[in-house]
């Protein structure tokens, strides 16, 4: 990934398999430290877009390799009745690590409802009331988006819905400082450390 080569990343995930390796290792200790490595260069201005939108394609051509195999898992087939419910808030458009998270959750065997990128609030709102989650993941990339996970979580109790559900926050932009600063129950450094959160929330 780091030489931007979708094909030897394929190839090397296949390895990966073929060695015993599981698929969720492969994206934890693989696909996301290389997508976090361009991430990182692309902050310090040493790699331009167009090598990150690059890079995303190859993590999403990744994850979509292994997550039929995900999804097969003996897990994936012992549902919880747990609903979670996530997604990128508006303005928005990041969606590789809520996708990871996404799999994550759902190899655990809970019920993950995906309402995709650039989500409004009153959309969220919706979905709560519709859909009654355990947990709202909330996502966010781009720290001028910050500010509408704390409109989400206000939205919430000013509907009498704060109550019945918790809220975990993620994101590079995104820090333990903040997610207190807007009474976020919960901050997710990663995928697996938030799958962590989310098991304590729930129990």
């Amino acid at each position: 990934m780091l030489n931007f080569d979708m094909q030897g990343t394929e190839r090397m995930i296949r390895k990966g398999l073929q060695a015993g390796i599981s698929p969720v290792d492969i994206v934890k200790n693989g696909l996301t430290p290389g997508i976090e490595k361009i991430g990182d260069r692309f902050g310090r201005g040493e790699a331009y877009l167009p090598e990150l939108m690059q890079a995303a394609q190859i993590m999403k051509a990744g994850v979509g390799l292994l997550e039929p195999m995900i999804k097969g898992s003996k897990s994936m087939n012992e549902k919880s009745a747990t609903r979670i419910l996530l997604g990128t808030v508006q303005g928005d458009i990041h969606d590789i690590g809520k996708n990871i998270v996404r799999i994550v959750l759902e190899t655990a065997g809970f019920d993950v409802i995906d309402l995709g990128v650039d989500v409004s609030v009153e959309k969220f709102i919706q979905a709560v009331k519709e859909v009654r989650p355990a947990v709202i993941g909330l996502s966010a990339l781009l720290t001028t988006t910050l500010p509408l996970m704390g409109r989400i979580i206000a939205s919430l109790e000013h509907h009498g819905l704060r109550k019945s559900v918790k809220v975990i926050v993620g994101g590079s932009s995104v820090s333990q400082e903040y997610a207190d600063s807007i009474k976020a129950d919960a901050y997710g450094i990663d995928a697996v450390d938030g799958l962590s959160k989310i098991k304590t929330l729930i129990s």
